[in-house]
């Protein structure tokens, strides 16, 4: 089990914290790249010129899944023979086949239908894509049937291990990103019903290293001053701006264990100008800076602006920080429930009651139903709020798939190449080559 946890770890910081959030964010509106070593794969997924050898797709999205898939089908097949008590297999089981639908979710998710691969037993090498039918059906069954024997929330034996909020968050967002409105709504419901999460007080402080144990982290991308306690969240690296000495408007101020890679991270200032002006989660990003020569040096209007929303961590080990990069916020709850009833009911008095309290905490002009002639006005503000809320935490992707946005917006950015299909990602040929009967997906 402590196997499938080590890799499925991996799989929550896929690699690197910053090659996660690039492929997720740069698809979409909100982020591009220029310079360093990470530029040949950013411009894949900037111009969507991507195709199956991409190094990260394989290494990030497609075989990190699969080690933690079978060292859970390895753990579930041998559990029987276990000299343990039947409560403590049990538990086990949950938790191993939590690991396996969080997998099976995320490969859906960048792949569409995968070969579902249930057991390291007798499993032939050659295997085939599952229907749509049947991998929704897994992954929904599988994290139904253990929400009853994991732990509450807090009650786990160690911190990142598997507890019902974990399972029934990643249900509201399967059935999210699914379309199934109405179970989307009911799992949020349930999520509330734990009485274990609550929105952090303050926006701002709660990506901090000192804060990251809060209640609206409900599963996180782990991540420890690295390289001696490993997988470091390295994005201020990745985003310091050349030069980088100080911001007086955050106060950030640049130390000798932080790192300023060549590769630089920037937001479109089309994102950065359609926050309202007073929004507090808009002073997260850098809009100046102080050199080193002393010179303030503005990065408005050049598309340049930067998302210093990983705060860097004081302790970071050669730029590697110990902040937890949250994979699911109570904020996505809440919204997801705001979203789901929009598609149920309508504009309604819920939905924006739930919008207003994540507006009250970013300090904006609360909504009212009567902004909204109907839900498809709704909807396209839920998929802006969503943008302010949730940008650079690798969300970006999935909601524009969903809604059906994700082409639009990258031709209307002007990445010209990008087709329908482009939805899904390709299988990598790594795996194509080591399975005989797995077909490529479809426009690749």
């Amino acid at each position: 089990l402590k196997a499938a946890y080590t890799h499925e770890a991996n799989v929550r910081f896929q690699a690197a914290t910053k090659g996660f959030i690039m492929a997720q964010e740069m698809v979409g509106d909100i982020m591009w790249e220029t310079g360093g070593a990470d530029n040949r794969q950013a411009l894949q997924f900037i111009n969507y010129t991507w195709d199956s050898g991409l190094d990260w797709i394989f290494g990030m999205f497609w075989n990190p899944m699969y080690l933690a898939i079978r060292d859970a089908n390895s753990v579930l097949d041998n559990l029987d023979a276990a000299n343990i008590s039947e409560a403590r297999k049990n538990g086990y089981a949950a938790e191993a086949r939590f690991i396996r639908a969080v997998c099976y979710y995320q490969l859906y998710l960048h792949f569409g239908p995968v070969p579902l691969r249930k057991t390291t037993l007798g499993t032939e090498l050659g295997l085939a894509k599952s229907t749509e039918e049947e991998i929704r059906t897994f992954i929904e069954s599988e994290l139904t049937s253990i929400v009853s024997s994991l732990p509450n929330p807090g009650s786990q034996e160690e911190y990142g291990r598997a507890h019902k909020g974990a399972a029934l968050a990643f249900l509201c967002k399967f059935y999210l990103n699914t379309k199934q409105w109405q179970k989307c709504a009911d799992a949020a419901k349930q999520v509330t019903n734990l009485n274990a999460y609550l929105l952090n007080p303050s926006y701002t402080a709660m990506f901090r290293v000192e804060n990251e144990r809060n209640k609206e982290y409900i599963w996180v991308r782990p991540a420890a001053p690295s390289p001696v306690s490993g997988p470091g969240n390295d994005w201020c690296a990745y985003v310091f701006p050349p030069g980088f000495q100080s911001d007086p408007v955050t106060g950030i101020t640049f130390q000798s264990n932080y790192r300023n890679y060549a590769a630089q991270y920037r937001l479109y200032d089309a994102f950065y100008n359609s926050f309202a002006a007073n929004d507090v989660r808009r002073t997260m990003i850098i809009t100046s800076y102080i050199n080193g020569s002393g010179q303030r040096i503005s990065l408005l209007n050049n598309n340049d602006t930067r998302a210093m929303k990983f705060w860097p961590d004081p302790a970071s080990i050669e730029g590697g920080g110990g902040n937890d990069i949250p994979q699911i916020r109570y904020a996505d709850i809440l919204m997801s429930r705001a979203e789901a009833l929009n598609e149920l009911n309508g504009v309604n008095a819920e939905s924006i009651s739930l919008i207003n309290q994540i507006r009250a905490r970013a300090g904006v002009t609360p909504i009212s139903a009567s902004d909204f002639g109907s839900a498809g006005a709704l909807r396209e503000h839920i998929i802006r709020e969503r943008s302010w809320e949730f940008y650079c935490e690798g969300l970006r992707r999935q909601d524009l798939v969903r809604t059906g946005k994700l082409v639009q917006y990258a031709l209307a950015r002007g990445a010209a190449n990008a087709k329908p299909h482009h939805v899904v990602f390709p299988i990598p040929q790594q795996a194509l080559d080591s399975d005989p009967l797995l077909k490529q997906n479809a426009g690749y």
